[in-house]
């Protein structure tokens, strides 16, 4: 690093040297050499971001550079004849140049050097590190958490039309649904400042598809990548139509504690099930669980023996049995909370309500 350093500061002294003495068009020979110093800078400083860029922007911009280049040229010759003045070709020659590297470097991404037969072999394909959120995912807010973590990496994709529907959502006239909206825009602008991540819009719509979540799918096609969402009917819709789906829901639901059959449970029993005699719990992840002969247990904290386990895309479910002859109702305080009979038990002031078990 210290010899880079080196020859960088030798590249700037020679510049502003050479400066002194060529002193061109007659300039003070000090004012020329300040010149030159300045000119280095830019050169070091553009050599720097250089080196930040990937391989596929930089041939995006090439690319983009060379036709603005050539439409300039195509441009000048239709000016010239019509009598317009030197100056106005070259700044026509630049600003098309400079919109033409912009315009490549940002698309530059999108590229597949794969289809190159293994020339670029060396740069590391990212096709599959473009992720595209759409409405439901950003207004949910877990997916800013989960970027936090380092779990998720790459390019963010947000479509245009997507920032639309959020932005009809915050405008809405119910107070519910413009807060909701709101929340969405302030998560984006939380990603956005994420370092790891790069945040990319993505203009490209589909007048023809009236569907968002039909537009989500065909724009995965297009950037070949994945869709980030919670909307269980577009994930299987985006899976009929062989895109590959992240649900955070499913995410949340693999991480939720395992439960096997047999295992004794402490919960709340909060309302009555829907079939005979049965209670219905939740855990603090919000898993429901059923319990069997629990009815009469409504509002009262109980042990239980699980009987089974119900995993599904929507969630899970815990079913169990709770058995009057060998468990004892407590009382639910405040800070009582569902647990397993293993956990540490909470302290609670009140005595537990006796029982009487008759033989």
């Amino acid at each position: 690093m210290l010899d880079l350093v080196i020859v960088r500061a030798i590249f700037i002294l020679v510049l502003a040297a050479s400066a002194y003495v060529l002193h061109p068009e007659g300039v003070s020979p000090w004012i020329s050499a300040a010149g030159g110093t300045v000119l280095g800078g830019c050169i070091i400083f553009f050599e720097i971001r250089l080196g930040q860029i990937s391989l596929k922007r930089l041939i995006g911009a090439a690319a983009g550079s060379v036709l603005g280049i050539f439409g300039a040229f195509l441009m000048s010759l239709v000016l010239a004849n019509a009598g317009v003045r030197p100056w106005l070709q070259v700044g026509l020659l630049l600003w098309m140049t400079y919109v033409g590297m912009i315009v490549g470097a940002n698309k530059g991404d999108m590229l597949n050097l794969a289809a190159l037969g293994g020339i670029f072999g060396g740069e590391k394909s990212s096709k599959k590190s473009f992720k595209i959120l759409d409405t439901s995912v950003i207004i949910d807010g877990r997916i800013a958490d989960i970027s936090e973590t380092g779990f998720l990496d790459g390019v963010i994709v947000i479509p245009q039309f997507v920032l639309r529907e959020l932005q009809l959502v915050a405008d809405s006239a119910d107070s519910m649904k413009r807060n909701r909206g709101r929340r969405g825009l302030d998560i984006l602008q939380r990603i956005q400042k994420m370092a790891h991540l790069t945040v990319q819009i993505a203009e490209e719509d589909f007048p023809h598809v009236r569907d968002v979540d039909m537009k989500l799918i065909e724009l995965a096609k297009v950037y070949d990548c994945k869709v980030i969402t919670n909307d269980f009917n577009l994930n299987k819709v985006a899976q009929l139509h062989g895109v590959e789906v992240l649900n955070i829901n499913e995410l949340a639901n693999s991480l939720k504690p395992i439960v096997l059959p047999g295992e004794t449970m402490r919960v709340f029993i909060l309302k009555e099930g829907k079939e005979y005699n049965q209670g219905v719990a939740y855990l603090d992840d919000g898993t429901m669980v059923v319990v069997d002969n629990a009815k009469k247990m409504i509002s009262k904290t109980i042990d239980i023996s699980v009987t089974s386990v119900l995993q599904t895309t929507a969630g899970k479910m815990i079913f169990g049995k709770f058995d009057d002859r060998m468990h004892v109702a407590l009382p639910l305080e405040k800070h009582d909370r569902p647990v397993r009979k293993s956990d540490p038990q909470p302290m609670t002031n009140a005595p537990p309500e006796k029982t009487t078990i008759e033989s």
